[in-house]
């Protein structure tokens, strides 16, 4: 049971960093960002998650693949203009969405979108969320949601 909460937990990182992709945003840097993220969902119950990452693609087509710390991979997840997966081992989910998949596997939805400009050191407007970009030249980055609930803490650190 705990694995499959700490998949669940993963797989919500993932959309992350994948949330509702419906502007044309910039693509990223050749090979995207890897590093740690952590995300905190005061939810009932609430949820908590940390896992390496590497993020690849623009906010409208790519991938995320959440790590342990020992190498395992926990989720990875995928997206187009054509919907969302979510896989973790031989578990695939496929919703219309990102912003569905991420709403629905934590909660609340991630801002997806707005990470790949906060990323890049610009500054991005998400439904909500409140980015501190004042550490992302030391490459950190802090978003958070108080409303709507439930309230949310999306931390990284980028390699």
């Amino acid at each position: 049971m705990a694995a499959a909460a700490l998949s669940r937990r993963a797989a919500a990182l993932a959309l992350v960093s994948l949330l509702g992709a419906c502007a044309t945003r910039p693509p990223l840097p050749a090979g995207g960002w890897s590093g740690r993220l952590a995300l905190r969902v005061d939810s009932q119950p609430p949820q908590a998650f940390s896992a390496l990452f590497d993020l690849h693609g623009t906010a409208e087509a790519g991938e995320l693949q959440l790590t342990s710390v020992l190498g395992q991979t926990l989720a990875t997840v995928r997206w187009s203009p054509a919907g969302a997966e979510l896989q973790r081992g031989n578990d695939l989910q496929r919703r219309g969405s990102l912003d569905e998949l991420t709403r629905e596997l934590t909660g609340a939805a991630l801002p997806v979108a707005a990470l790949f400009d906060w990323l890049a050191g610009r500054t991005s407007e998400a439904s909500g969320w409140q980015a501190d970009l004042s550490a992302q030249s030391q490459g950190r980055l802090v978003a958070r949601r108080e409303q709507p609930a439930p309230a949310a803490e999306l931390r990284l650190v980028v390699r």
